[in-house]
Parts: C-alpha cells; sequence; structure tokens
C-alpha cells in the first residue's frame, strides 16, 4: 500500500519543506532528523504502548481503568492519554484502526505512524474490506469473528489492547512488553510467543 504523495495533508508537505530549509540553513542534518524519526518509530512510541498493554495483561484493575478511560496510561508515567479510546481484541472480536481522513494516531504510545497507515489504499479499504485487508498483512480472521473498524479524528485517538497469547502465563511484565508490536496495538497483527526453536538457538 504504497503512500501516494498527492495525498499527503498540507501540514506534511509543509514540516517537510521546514525540514528541507533548516537543512539548507545547516541548523538540521537529515542523519538527526532520519535518528529521531527511528526513536519514536521504534523505542520512544511502541514501547510506551507495549508497556501499556502488558500492564493491562497482569492487572485486571488498570486493565479496567485503561478500558474505560484512556488516560489511565498516566499511571505509567505517559502522557497524551486524554483523547485515547482503548479498544480489546477477545476470541469473538477484532478490532481494527484507520483513520479516513489523514493519518491522526496515538503518537504517545505507538510513536510515529507508519507509511501504509497514512496511505489512501488503506485508510479507503480498511473500512470497505477490513477481512481483505487483514489477510494482505498475513492476519485471516475467522467468518465467526466479530470486525470492529475504528476511525480515529483529532478529537479521538484509538489503541487496540490485543489478546495476551497463549503461553504467556509465566513470563514477566517486561518479557511481555518486548512481545508486543506495533502493528499488534493498531489490529493488523496478533501478539505470538516466539518460536521456541528460536529462542534455544538464541
Amino acid at each position: 500500500m504504497a503512500n501516494d504523495p498527492e495525498q499527503e495533508p498540507y501540514v506534511a508537505l509543509r514540516a517537510k519543506a521546514l525540514e528541507s530549509l533548516l537543512i539548507e540553513k545547516g541548523l538540521l542534518t537529515a542523519e538527526a532528523v532520519d535518528e529521531h524519526i527511528r526513536e519514536f518509530e521504534q523505542d520512544i512510541g511502541p514501547l510506551n504502548g507495549a508497556r501499556v498493554v502488558a500492564r493491562a495483561w497482569v492487572d485486571p484493575g488498570f486493565k479496567a481503568r485503561l478500558l474505560q478511560a484512556g488516560a489511565a496510561i498516566g499511571e505509567l508515567g505517559i502522557p497524551g492519554g486524554g483523547n485515547l479510546v482503548v479498544v480489546e481484541n477477545t476470541p469473538a472480536e477484532h478490532h481494527l484502526v484507520v483513520c479516513t481522513l489523514c493519518s491522526c494516531y496515538p503518537w504517545a504510545v505507538l510513536g510515529l505512524p507508519p507509511t501504509w497507515y497514512k496511505s489512501f489504499a488503506y485508510r479507503s479499504r480498511a473500512v470497505i474490506e477490513p477481512r481483505a485487508v487483514l489477510r494482505e498483512f498475513g492476519l485471516e480472521i475467522p467468518d465467526g469473528v466479530t470486525i470492529h473498524v475504528h476511525d480515529s479524528s483529532a478529537e479521538v485517538r484509538y489503541m487496540v489492547l490485543p489478546e495476551r497469547p497463549a503461553g504467556s502465563e509465566r513470563l514477566s511484565e517486561a518479557a511481555l512488553a518486548a512481545l508486543v508490536t506495533r502493528d499488534a496495538m493498531i489490529g493488523v497483527a496478533k501478539v505470538a510467543m516466539p518460536d521456541a526453536a528460536a529462542v534455544a538457538a538464541g
């Protein structure tokens, strides 16, 4: 699902122009920009969300507060939960997050949105044919499972609380957090236990 530059919102185009100007003036380097983007994509954001998920898996009280109000992420020292709504995947229901208008996204818990999330193809098709879209991500949802598609906006941002994987009962909270991916918190993937053979080898 390649992103069409013509579909990029004005704010994104303006940010790119400002970045180019700062680099041209020598006030910023492309390497520094790439490093900050990497941090938000791989460290700051997704790790925050993974911590939230792991805590919800091990602490029923926190989970109840989280599902009632996303601001509960503040208990973990994570800001920005005021407009966050957390929806829970279960064996009977699967949740998928999209932003049909642009790319509204809970940065505080997921970091920067992936390119495919901002693409016109994902934004339009996720609502119309969610099962087909999920299948393209390698996630087959059985017909008996209800799929709910949540449309994020400037007022409301959504995050998926994935199902806890079977066999993870003895894992620590930190080990559980290490299993959680950004894609699982968007709803295009499930959290899986690592392959036992791979763990033994590594």
